[in-house]
């Protein structure tokens, strides 16, 4: 790892219409293919700029990770699919080279104050504060995205048991150099962490490739830092299901889903 000066200063650099990755945009399983959060942030970036309107929130976002995601310039298209003044569904992809390697699904929702029992909103509850990793994340290459992060364990993590796990997550730079990450970007990069965060198996010998990520929220994130409380279900056929309870300094926000596919180093 490069001391942090020597880092780049965002994620992505703006070119024009297009969005250029820093190696901070790397992720675990080849040195030319991005991690899922920083593409999923950007697509977050995409769906909530995208004809705003009355219905604003960001309730549910699906990901698909169509193809691996090169370490190269990308261009992002965004459609209304349902539009709407209570419910829309709104489509972004992103394109590398002309082709098409990842594609979101967002359902935006309107918000309207309503007055409701102090006992249906929950108790606030929240994971405890953590610390830094016990031992260094597991890397094969020496910049990657979580260099672009901040990781604070209260169980699992890289020297901590296998198991379900939970962690606190920060973005440390900007997603895209001059801008400030919105709510929904730093909950979209933190959420596909949770393949990592849990580890049944071990990443020593075992690789947690996940081709979609799926974030379900009830309301919008406060702060910078994002908990996740992850459990990994892995099955002897090659699959599993990772699936995380989200947090922020207030309590819960909501959950994300992650389909894996197993296998060996």
């Amino acid at each position: 790892m490069l001391e942090p000066d020597a880092l780049p200063d965002a994620v992505f650099h703006p070119d024009g219409g297009r969005l250029v990755p820093t190696e901070l945009a790397r992720g675990p399983w080849s040195p030319h293919a991005q991690h899922g959060g920083p593409p999923a942030a950007l697509l977050a970036r995409a769906v909530e700029s995208f004809e705003p309107g009355p219905a604003a929130h960001v309730a549910r976002m699906t990901v698909e990770l169509l193809r691996p995601v090169p370490l190269s310039p990308l261009e992002i298209t965004t459609r209304m699919v349902r539009p709407g003044k209570k419910v829309q569904l709104v489509e972004a992809s992103v394109h590398a080279d002309g082709t098409e390697v990842v594609r979101a699904t967002a359902l935006r929702l309107r918000e309207q104050p309503l007055e409701l029992p102090a006992d249906a909103l929950g108790s606030g509850d929240r994971p405890p504060a953590g610390e830094p990793p016990e031992r260094a994340l597991i890397r094969d290459y020496p910049v990657s995205f979580g260099d672009a992060v901040e990781f604070r364990f209260v169980r699992g993590g890289p020297g901590g048991a296998l198991g379900p796990g939970t962690c606190w997550i920060r973005l440390a730079v900007p997603l895209v150099a001059g801008e400030v990450p919105s709510p929904l970007q730093r909950v979209m990069a933190a959420a596909d962490f949770g393949n990592g965060v849990s580890s049944p198996l071990g990443w020593e010998r075992y690789t947690y490739v996940n081709p979609d990520l799926t974030v379900a929220l009830h309301r919008e994130a406060v702060g910078e830092w994002i908990g996740l409380d992850a459990t990994t279900w892995p099955d002897p056929a090659g699959v599993a299901v990772a699936d995380t309870a989200l947090y922020d300094e207030r309590g819960r926000v909501g959950r994300a889903v992650q389909t894996l596919l197993l296998d060996t180093r």
